[in-house]
């Protein structure tokens, strides 16, 4: 049995639309973010404190691009993977990454610098800085679909699933009206994916059953 952890709307929901996409069976603990400071248990399990975590028997991941490409590789037989020996390959790789070093990681700081720290600690131009770079970024991503209407063409894979999460990401950050055309309507078709809605739906209700709030969390104010 899969166990992953997750926060509502983390990163960790790239992790839980995979397991949905491959139709493997897990268990989803959910946590209160941030996870470090209001579920201190979780410090035993994860030192770090962050999610994903994603537990495999004695494996243990904690990233979550990493995650993806994990498990298509370990349990999706070909499904939503792109081989060494295919001309997508190298491209693949790219986007995958692409998805949390480039375009998550000037989110997070959007997040901290407006949203999570203490009143006098906030910095409003750090964070306008960063949105604008993440912003610059989706440029990729808007000329991305030269091939098709898929980061690889005509074929959905993990790359959608990571990159997608960032357009997520930018939606509870206020930033959807500023996202440019192609990224947009890339956006738009991947909330209509069946497995994406079903994510939603099952982050909800372990969310609830678990005793953690099924919203973002309450300093989030786009």
């Amino acid at each position: 049995m899969l166990h992953l952890y997750h926060c509502v709307s983390a990163r960790s929901f790239r992790c839980l639309w995979m397991l949905e996409e491959l139709s493997l069976p897990y268990q989803l603990h959910m946590l209160p973010f941030p996870p470090r400071g209001l579920a201190r248990d979780y410090l035993t399990i994860n030192p770090l404190g962050t999610v994903p975590l994603l537990l495999d028997g004695d494996v243990r991941l904690t990233e979550s691009a990493a995650i993806c490409e994990y498990l298509v590789r370990r349990y999706g037989n070909g499904q939503l993977d792109v081989l060494p020996d295919d001309p997508e390959f190298g491209r693949y790789l790219n986007w995958l990454h692409m998805s949390d070093a480039t375009l998550t990681f000037p989110q997070t700081l959007v997040l901290r610098y407006r949203f999570f720290e203490t009143a006098e600690r906030l910095q409003p131009q750090v964070a306008e800085d960063y949105q604008r770079w993440f912003l610059a970024r989706l440029k990729a991503v808007d000329h991305g679909f030269a091939y098709g209407q898929f980061l690889c063409g005509e074929r959905f894979t993990a790359a959608d699933v990571a990159v997608t999460y960032a357009l997520q990401l930018a939606t509870h950050l206020g930033m959807e009206s500023k996202l440019p055309p192609g990224a947009s309507a890339y956006w738009q078709r991947m909330q209509q994916r069946p497995t994406f809605m079903n994510a939603l739906k099952i982050e909800e209700q372990a969310a609830l059953k678990q005793g953690v709030s099924p919203t973002p969390s309450p300093q989030i104010r786009p």
